[in-house]
């Protein structure tokens, strides 16, 4: 099965030549992203496979790219480190993320941890998303079509949550779905003025670090077909 996995993420390897790829992760390793399986995970997951084809040439250019709906597919750095934060304390079996998107992070995280929950608000995005991971042999992840601030309290509590749209302040309901020691990561602020925050559930409250400037799509509320 990991060979045919393999085999699988590494499909359409001669458009997107692995001197390309190369180039990516070492870019990512000197702006700091260490963390040797995660690294890993971003060469080998075919992020041309996420975007539109018209785009495909740029798949392993440091960058956010549109995938429709307003929305983009965020950067490989952004992906990368919000993993890595994600893992710093070690292994995780359950995870929730708001906004499939394209199902790039998705893919990421679902090589990564357990078990992945990912929320998205916008039907025909997740549906796509959904295509993608099967083609790519991804059985791990379960997705659920609603609203992001709210999560989905019906299977938590989460070691880790991660969104990938700005809140304009931290949700309390995914605070309440973080399982004791859990981490969320979440960009936090409105306008040109984001943060990136990692946020751990301790034995009394919550601990705080802003990790510094981002930019993200805005985490919007209500489903949306």
């Amino acid at each position: 099965m990991a060979r045919e996995q393999d085999h699988i993420l590494h499909r359409g390897i001669g458009m997107t030549s692995q001197r390309t790829r190369e180039r990516l992760i070492q870019r990512l390793y000197e702006e700091g992203i260490s963390n040797a399986k995660v690294l890993e995970v971003i060469r080998r997951t075919p992020r041309h496979l996420f975007v539109d084809e018209a785009l495909s040439h740029r798949a392993y250019e440091d960058t956010a790219l549109p995938i429709g709906h307003n929305q983009t597919i965020s950067q490989p750095y952004m992906v990368a480190r919000m993993s890595e934060l994600l893992l710093e304390a070690g292994p995780l079996d359950k995870v929730m993320e708001i906004g499939t998107g394209s199902g790039y992070q998705t893919a990421v995280l679902s090589q990564l941890v357990e078990r992945v929950f990912s929320v998205e608000r916008i039907k025909v995005l997740q549906d796509r998303a959904k295509e993608r991971l099967v083609e790519l042999n991804l059985r791990n992840v379960v997705f659920r079509w609603g609203d992001g601030w709210e999560g989905w309290p019906a299977l938590a509590p989460y070691n880790g949550i991660i969104v990938t749209a700005v809140a304009t302040d931290v949700p309390q309901a995914l605070l309440d779905q973080l399982a004791p020691g859990g981490r969320l990561v979440i960009p936090v602020g409105s306008g040109e003025v984001q943060q990136l925050m990692l946020i751990i559930r301790e034995e009394q409250g919550f601990s705080r670090r802003v990790l510094g400037a981002v930019r993200f799509v805005p985490l919007l509320n209500g489903p949306l077909a």
